[in-house]
């Protein structure tokens, strides 16, 4: 078997017993070479079922498969090892890496994955792209195989710090960004490319110098894997947290969710005078019930107006016949760019207790394109669109839908 030579920092998956690995780095810092090496080493301990996933993942067999093989060829091991579409068997040992989305076309595969028996080790690959705890958490306590060696590893390229893993492995255990030792039974590993001179081009290297002359900010977070306060390419910037206003009327945006996404209703109130919009979040739960739903509705917005998704006509109507004052928003080609196009054009005022919308607001991007926004960190951001969009470019009765 050929030696990889993997870098000194890596050492330590192979030599702590921690439970928890949290591996950062930035662009061309070698973590997935590096963990993906160790995986396939893994495999030659017997009783070893090793889950490998991704928020998603559409076809193993053709993205990070290929990736694995590379690193088996490349050890000269090819023949000591099967592999189908969906996973990677040591022919010696018997031990395995399974490949799986954890959300698919399909719709969420936690519960599927949590009950796949034997599983020893459970890596997250791009985990930053795993907004929801819970879902790791259910997979996390399901890792318990017997008589080896149980991990749970992250990997992942630093995103802001309102990231779950930045909250949970870093702020509140007092953990410095590029930290690099084991902790509470957690196991930090920080590289960057300067730790991977050796396998980087040298028009690479040139292209991340300049770079770091150019932009920056964009360097110490995309290269050198710092966490950031607010995402780059954020979408709302004229934004501040402050007390909602009171003095002016408002109305309700309520986006519909249920087992992954969250049901996530907001109050709304515009001076279009001074073009002000104050924000308020009421709630934002998962796996409500559409009782529950109206239950919390019409516990926070009373009889007054909510314009909401459009997307559940069923369940608008079922609301409706509760007594819910209740619209659906009208979505049309272009209307969620026009929606944002409307709240970046005024002042927003996030009241201070809005936990969840604050952290959408500083997570909430665009794409590379930079004019289609990425569809997560939105579910606030959307019932917030609905109800603006409907106070700007409709008129409101007071008398139909204001309840004083």
């Amino acid at each position: 078997m050929k030696n990889l030579n993997l870098n000194n920092k890596y050492q330590t998956l192979f030599n702590s017993k921690d439970r928890y690995f949290v591996i950062t780095g930035g662009r061309g810092s070698g973590k997935s070479f590096a963990v993906n090496t160790f995986l396939v080493l893994l495999t030659y301990e017997s009783g070893h079922r090793i889950l490998f996933t991704r928020f998603t993942m559409t076809s193993a067999g053709m993205s990070i498969i290929p990736e694995f093989i590379e690193k088996i060829e490349l050890m000269g091991i090819g023949e000591q090892f099967t592999i189908t579409k969906t996973e990677i068997i040591n022919n010696l040992t018997g031990s395995s890496i399974y490949f799986s989305g954890i959300r698919t076309s399909s719709g969420d595969q936690t519960a599927k994955l949590k009950s796949i028996q034997g599983v020893s080790t459970f890596v997250l690959d791009e985990a930053e792209e795993l907004t929801d705890e819970e879902s790791f958490d259910k997979i996390d306590f399901s890792i318990r195989a017997k008589n080896v060696t149980n991990r749970c590893i992250l990997i992942l390229n630093p995103t802001t710090k309102e990231n779950w893993i930045y909250q949970r492995f870093f702020q509140n255990r007092g953990i410095p960004d590029g930290y690099n030792g084991s902790k509470n039974n957690i196991t930090y590993i920080h590289t960057t490319y300067l730790d991977n001179l050796k396998h980087l081009s040298q028009s690479f290297v040139k292209q991340i110098e300049d770079m770091k002359i150019r932009r920056p900010e964009k360097y110490q977070h995309q290269i050198m894997g710092g966490w950031l306060k607010r995402a780059e390419g954020v979408i709302f910037t004229h934004w501040n947290i402050g007390k909602f206003n009171t003095e002016i009327d408002s109305i309700y945006g309520l986006d519909f969710g249920f087992s992954v996404d969250p049901s996530a209703l907001v109050e709304v109130a515009i001076d279009k005078v001074r073009k002000i919009i104050w924000l308020k979040e009421h709630f934002y739960k998962t796996g409500l019930t559409t009782s529950q739903i109206y239950d919390l509705s019409i516990r926070y917005a009373g009889k007054n107006l909510i314009v909401c998704d459009n997307s559940e006509p069923r369940l608008i109507s079922e609301l409706k016949s509760k007594g819910l004052n209740v619209v659906p928003t009208i979505k049309r080609k272009g209307s969620i760019l026009t929606g944002i196009s409307l709240m970046q054009d005024h002042q927003m005022i996030v009241d201070s207790n809005s936990i969840n919308l604050i952290r959408e607001f500083n997570n909430y991007s665009w794409k590379l394109s930079g004019s289609i926004p990425h569809d997560s960190h939105n579910h606030l951001c959307d019932s917030s669109r609905y109800a603006i969009q409907y106070l700007l470019t409709r008129s409101v009765p007071h008398g139909s839908y204001f309840v004083k």
